[in-house]
């Protein structure tokens, strides 16, 4: 589709010519201001049939080869702009290396190579716009022999959209419910699912995905059946990683090695008749598993009734009735309206409910398309759109999925079409699909608004769309993943006309072993045996995700500068193979933006890795061997997320990291520790992270204790990082009397910002966490201490009033904790002047390995006494202590909290002991509590509570 990227295109131009002054010189010094001016007019003319030939498309094949020859071109476009800026890039940055540029001395007159680099960036891009003008001169020549109409079109808006917005409209269905609550029952061990094949086949994957269907099986398996004469796709999604490919003869075997001695949940997708005589003795195969384990069959084979005897239970997927396709379809289009709105809107969204033709995915999308539209003539230009008119039977998909997707910005569009280089059922995490789209350039064009937040709302808008579905939230509630519907999924990869492609590398395919040149996205799959990867000299390709059915597989280094030869146009490279060494080669991928390298086993990143002057993010997550970072590591101005989680062998960051002002995300800070052979000239110091104040998301620095002077906490300026929600703060493990005055001086000098939402503190060897900025949090809703062991008393959490979670293991030397735990003052009162509830909000409690905690001591000043009435913990509802093995008891007022659902003891053979005491003195007052688990036991409820 072509409709996507013109648009997109028309932005990156008007940006680059005619917004920045500094392009504009370049082009003017290049003498082709005529020739820009043409391309302005030829696009303009362009843009106003777009419309037009997107609604003949479907219909006449010669509107649809100009509208690939249209996207040929403007792709074309978007990589001479690339080109073109990553040249006036790296010009920019080798010039600030330079003393008098600092001086702001013309770069033409500083020395040879900068004046031939100008001259050079010049004539390309004169070059560059000459190339634009000739192909885009046959483009709009072509056009007036199709007789396209042009009009005036405008780009539609983002709606904001609320956290509320986005779970009313991707509630569970009834029989959603229904069949949740029948796999987690002790009925049926063998279900049926007849009906709509694609509808079975989304309800079982909610189902499948459900988190309490996850929790209740302790082995789950998907099997595709593909109606082959001799072979079955069985798809294993928990433990054992990628899927494998089996016989029929074979298939019960292979299931048995999986389900020996687990509660099992196996899913047989798309069965016929013909494989239920193939398989028939599958069904015997659920004596192996625990009792509770289901078999889901998901059929819609019209032969049904061998199913029908097999089966224990069946779940009918029909076509709903005229009733329940109005009810599904107004409870989302009249969300929030008005009475005598819905009245008026009713007639029409009967008519367009009419054409769904009863597919609960298709009323789905309408009804979330038309809850955005306010007005009845914006109803009616949707019933009488002249794309009602398309034949299911030739485009493969009904006029709804055209209708909603024709309604979505092409910017979002370009967005949900990515998500076609996924396959079907992968669970796409929010953050990277962001950050890919970023890579992209999907995401740039927007002025004033950041990337990653356009990018949130560009999700946000597909998920009230219903485009995607099955999600995944945090604490907070907020979507972290989610998959797209099959049919959807179908959809995706029709827009994109193999844009986006799946290639599963295998000898028994030689007609596969090259890339097709308009290939944009691909995914490469991986045999154990693969001694090298197909051709890829695919010169579109902006996205390469490399995977193997093999967990150990590793990607041999000259099969890496193979590849690094031939990728100059990828944006975006994930690795899923384990990979021991990066070429210098990777320098060569100048237009990389993303780079995936987590997991890997890698000692040392190149310093070509340097050169990539356009890289946004790069992902080194649990590279637990990587030892140090590129000492250039300054040149990547355009780096916004360093991911550096569990990278625990770097032992310092090197200088210039101070210059990546862009930095959204930086995992980790190492501090160089004296001694550790890094010599001061390679390793920067805190004060590096100065004018890093675009910081967001967690911030962890580690070896803190190893700073020399206090002063350097404080030139950090960690305070000014506004926007920052977590810290973590680690010191070093060493347990030397003399640094404990040391730590406490530099914890005093953190000064975070005052809307810390999260705080984790460990190896901090002061012997008191009191701070004035610690009780000024009045944000913070985690706090986590951790191998403290010299201190010896707890700080005033309780007048921490945002706080929702504390963990608190291994502050050895605490023998008591006592009022100023909660902050009460000696008289009985609290310490806080604003408030006499003591940790107003804290849900979660927990302490460990507190080896000589013996008393837990609270005096509370009840209703009627003299003295203020003191609420403490009103919200707590789980409790944990574990290897207190001193404690003697807990408050008698803790544990009957009305709130409290769950009380956890294990390793407290003292706690434990006077509880055996005092159960039956214990247990009338401690009613509300549904779960006991003592020592690994439960004592009352059990899992599932």
């Amino acid at each position: 589709m072509a409709s996507e990227i013109v648009p997109y295109v028309w932005k990156r131009f008007s940006s680059l010519i005619f917004v920045q002054d500094t392009h504009r010189k370049v082009l003017r010094a290049a003498g082709v201001r005529k020739e820009v001016e043409k391309i302005a007019k030829n696009f303009k003319d362009i843009l106003a049939v777009l419309p037009d030939a997107q609604a003949r498309e479907m219909q006449e094949q010669k509107v649809r080869d100009w509208l690939d020859k249209v996207k040929n071109i403007s792709y074309d476009m978007n990589d001479a702009f690339d080109e073109y800026s990553t040249l006036f890039l790296k010009l920019q940055i080798v010039g600030d290396e330079h003393p008098l540029v600092k001086k702001k001395v013309c770069f033409f007159f500083l020395a040879p190579r900068f004046f031939f680099a100008a001259v050079n960036l010049c004539h390309r891009s004169a070059v560059m716009i000459k190339k634009i003008n000739e192909n885009l001169d046959d483009i709009v020549n072509e056009k007036h022999d199709l007789s396209l109409n042009a009009s005036e079109s405008t780009e539609k808006q983002i709606q904001i959209t609320s956290s509320s917005d986005l779970n009313e409209i991707n509630s569970e269905n009834e029989k959603e419910k229904i069949l949740v609550s029948k796999l987690l029952g002790e009925g049926s061990s063998l279900i049926s699912i007849m009906g709509m094949k694609e509808e079975g086949k989304t309800l079982v994957q909610s189902a499948y995905n459900n988190n309490e269907v996850i929790k209740n099986f302790s082995k789950r398996i998907w099997v595709n059946i593909l109606g082959s004469e001799d072979k079955c796709s069985i798809k294993i999604e928990v433990s054992e990683g990628k899927p494998i490919s089996v016989g029929y003869d074979v298939f019960n075997k292979t299931i048995n090695q999986h389900i020996k001695d687990e509660k099992f949940l196996l899913v047989l997708n798309d069965m016929r008749i013909e494989d239920f005589y193939k398989l028939e003795s599958v069904y015997f195969v659920i004596d192996g598993g625990i009792d509770g384990s289901k078999i889901l069959i998901i059929t819609s084979d019209e032969r049904s009734d061998a199913f029908r005897i097999i089966s224990d239970d069946i779940i009918m997927i029909n076509e709903l009735s005229g009733e329940e396709n109005w009810s599904m379809f107004s409870k989302l289009a009249f969300s929030g309206r008005s009475i005598q709105e819905c009245e008026s809107l009713k007639e029409i969204g009967q008519k367009i409910v009419s054409r769904c033709l009863g597919l609960p995915l298709a009323i789905q999308i309408m009804g979330s398309m038309l809850r955005f539209k306010t007005s009845i003539q914006e109803w009616e230009r949707i019933l009488d759109n002249k794309v009602w008119t398309l034949e299911e039977s030739k485009v493969g998909f009904l006029p709804v999925f055209f209708l909603s997707y024709y309604d979505l910005p092409s910017m979002v569009r370009l967005c949900f079409i990515y998500c076609a280089i996924f396959p079907k059922g992968y669970s796409m995490n929010k953050d990277k699909l962001i950050k890919l789209w970023m890579a992209q350039g999907y995401l740039g064009l927007e002025p004033n608004i950041e990337m990653e937040i356009l990018g949130q709302r560009y999700f946000n808008h597909l998920v009230t769309r219903s485009f995607f579905q099955d999600f995944e939230k945090d604490d907070n509630g907020d979507i972290t993943s989610c998959k797209i519907n099959g049919l959807m999924h179908d959809f995706a990869k029709f827009l994109n006309r193999n844009e986006c492609i799946e290639i599963n590398d295998s000898a028994e395919e030689p007609s596969r072993n090259s890339v097709p040149d308009k290939v944009f996205h691909l995914m490469l799959m991986l045999k154990k045996s693969s001694s090298s990867v197909p051709n890829l000299n695919a010169k579109r390709l902006r996205t390469l995700f490399i995977s193997c059915e093999d967990d150990y597989y590793h990607l041999d280094n000259d099969i890496l500068q193979q590849l690094f030869g031939n990728l100059a146009r990828v944006r975006a490279l994930k690795f899923d193979v384990f990979v021991r060494e990066i070429p210098t080669e990777i320098g060569k991928l100048i237009q990389l933006r993303y780079l995936d390298l987590s997991g890997q086993q890698i000692k040392k990143l190149p310093e070509t890795l340097c050169q990539l002057y356009n890289l946004q993010s790069l992902d080194i997550t649990w590279c637990d061997e990587l030892e140090e970072l590129p000492q250039a590591m300054g040149k990547l101005i355009n780096l916004r997320h360093l991911i550096n989680d569990y990278t625990y062998s770097l032992s310092y960051m090197p200088v210039g990291i101070g210059r990546l002002t862009h930095l959204r995300t930086l995992s980790e800070f190492i501090v160089s520790g004296a001694g550790n052979g890094t010599p001061d000239s390679k390793a920067c110091c805190l004060e590096s992270l100065k004018d890093l104040n675009r910081l967001r998301g967690k911030l962890v620095l580690r070896g803190l204790g190893n700073v020399r002077n206090v002063s350097e906490v404080v030139k950090m300026e960690l305070k000014n990082k506004k926007i920052l929600s977590g810290l973590g703060v680690l010191f070093d493990e060493d347990e030397e009397e003399q640094r404990i005055n040391h730590d406490e001086s530099l914890l005093k000098a953190l000064q975070p910002p005052p809307n810390l939402e999260k705080l984790d503190i460990q190896f901090y060897r002061g012997s008191t966490f009191h701070s004035n900025w610690v009780m000024s949090l009045t944000s913070l809703r985690h706090l986590r201490l951790k191998f403290c062991i010299n201190c010896k008393h707890l700080s005033p959490f309780g007048e921490l009033h945002s706080l929702e979670s504390l963990r608190i293991r291994k502050i050895s030397s605490v023998k008591r904790v006592d009022d100023k735990f909660w902050g009460i003052e000696s008289d009985g009162r609290s310490s806080s002047s604003s408030s006499s509830i003591l940790f107003p909000k804290l849900k979660y409690l927990k302490f460990s390995d507190m080896k000589e905690w013996e008393e837990w001591d609270f005096k509370i000043i009840r209703e009627g006494e003299e003295k203020e009435c003191i609420t403490f913990m009103p919200c707590l509802a789980s409790l944990e202590i574990n290897f207190c093995g001193k404690l003697k008891a807990l408050p008698d007022d803790l544990l009957q909290r009305i709130t409290l659902k769950k009380l956890e003891l294990y390793g407290c053979p003292v706690l434990t002991q006077y509880f055996k005491k005092r159960i039956e003195e214990h247990w009338p007052k401690i009613n509300q509590i549904s779960t006991i688990k003592i020592d690994g036991e439960y004592v009352r409820g059990g899992p599932d509570h």
